[in-house]
């Protein structure tokens, strides 16, 4: 079913090509084992993995072993691996990382800005013969675009010249501004070449500083901004450029992590990613933020799936894939909470509570 010249708050129902998340968090251990089925639920079949472990993923046979581990558990799944930038991280880990056909990128996370990045990078300039091996060897460079010790509202913003700066000096290296979360990341991606692209968040569509201020479920980092901002991401998601897509950002954490005084940053959403992505759309129909001729298929396909599978070169998933995902309006939930089998692990999701659309995997005819 089409979405050209269709109101999508009345949408009954479509089937699309499966989305692709190109920002996630899957941890490790039991809570890896907890969260990673939740891709395929959430509509997904393939995911780029964040390396932000403990110790973080800087040698290539450690993304080597963590995407078998995934893969045992999620077989169906297109794992594509990512290196944390480390002083240990060279050109000839580079070279090494691009023969190994499983790495796609580096992820650059300044010192201190977020969950486990205490190992990341203090003087950026050290990097610059990395980032000359990477854009030899094409592989993309995955930015948290904030500045450390900078009010965090203005984080994001602060972080825009370092991005240019990056982009001039390598004008072939690809390029991802990670979860923008803000007008100015819109309007700094857009001033780029074709090399440098950005991920929108599920919840970033939602959500603002107020937001995150009333549930500690809702807190991130980037931390959610004003509603201009929330409105620019959502304008930004539909814009068909090619330079805006999809990554969750998913970050789950024990409840007791997130319930403390120095609450853990991140949103849980990977089970329910394309379906939140929809109601963001709905509700911003709703509000008259966008317009209803906006949301086509191409246009939301092409955020979900397509301008993040080529800008990654996924060669291999560039066509129709062999299966599809069907949306339906349901009475669906998001439950309060999921758990290990154990017991000893509970997780409690983004939106928890709210009725969504039910989604449901299709096999090629």
């Amino acid at each position: 079913m089409e979405l050209n010249n269709m109101d999508l708050t009345a949408l009954e129902h479509i089937e699309l090509t499966p989305t692709a998340d190109l920002h996630c968090h899957l941890r490790q251990d039991a809570m890896m084992h907890l969260v990673t089925p939740y891709i395929e639920k959430g509509g997904c079949d393939t995911a780029l993995v964040m390396p932000n472990l403990q110790p973080p993923i800087t040698q290539v046979s450690q993304a080597v072993a963590y995407h078998e581990a995934l893969s045992q558990i999620a077989p169906q799944v297109k794992f594509l691996m990512t290196l944390y930038l480390h002083p240990t991280i060279i050109p000839d880990v580079i070279a090494e990382a691009a023969q190994s056909k499983i790495i796609y990128g580096v992820k650059l996370y300044p010192a201190g800005v977020t969950t486990n990045s205490q190992d990341g990078v203090l003087d950026i300039g050290q990097y610059y013969p990395v980032f000359e091996a990477m854009q030899a060897y094409d592989l993309v460079l995955n930015l948290h675009g904030e500045t450390p010790d900078t009010e965090v509202l203005q984080a994001e913003a602060a972080f825009v010249p370092t991005l240019h700066t990056l982009h001039a000096a390598f004008p072939r290296l690809r390029i991802v501004l990670e979860h923008v979360s803000t007008a100015k990341g819109v309007e700094a991606v857009r001033q780029c070449g074709p090399t440098v692209a950005a991920t929108i968040t599920a919840h970033h569509l939602f959500i603002t500083t107020e937001n995150a201020e009333q549930d500690v479920y809702n807190f991130c980092k980037p931390i959610a901004k004003t509603l201009e901002d929330r409105i620019a991401l959502l304008r930004a998601a539909v814009d068909g450029s090619g330079k805006f897509f999809f990554g969750s950002d998913s970050a789950p954490h024990p409840i007791a992590s997130k319930e403390q005084s120095n609450a853990a940053a991140g949103c849980f959403t990977q089970g329910w990613t394309t379906v939140l992505v929809f109601d963001a759309l709905k509700q911003a129909i709703e509000n008259g933020w966008i317009s209803n001729h906006k949301i086509t298929q191409e246009a939301l396909e092409g955020f979900l799936s397509t301008y993040g599978r080529q800008f990654y070169k996924i060669v291999e998933l560039s066509g129709p894939s062999r299966r599809r995902i069907r949306l339906e309006k349901s009475d669906e939930t998001i439950p309060k909470s999921i758990g290990s089998s154990s017991g000893n692990l509970e997780v409690v999701p983004f939106r928890r509570g709210e009725q969504v659309m039910s989604l449901s995997w299709l096999d090629k005819l």
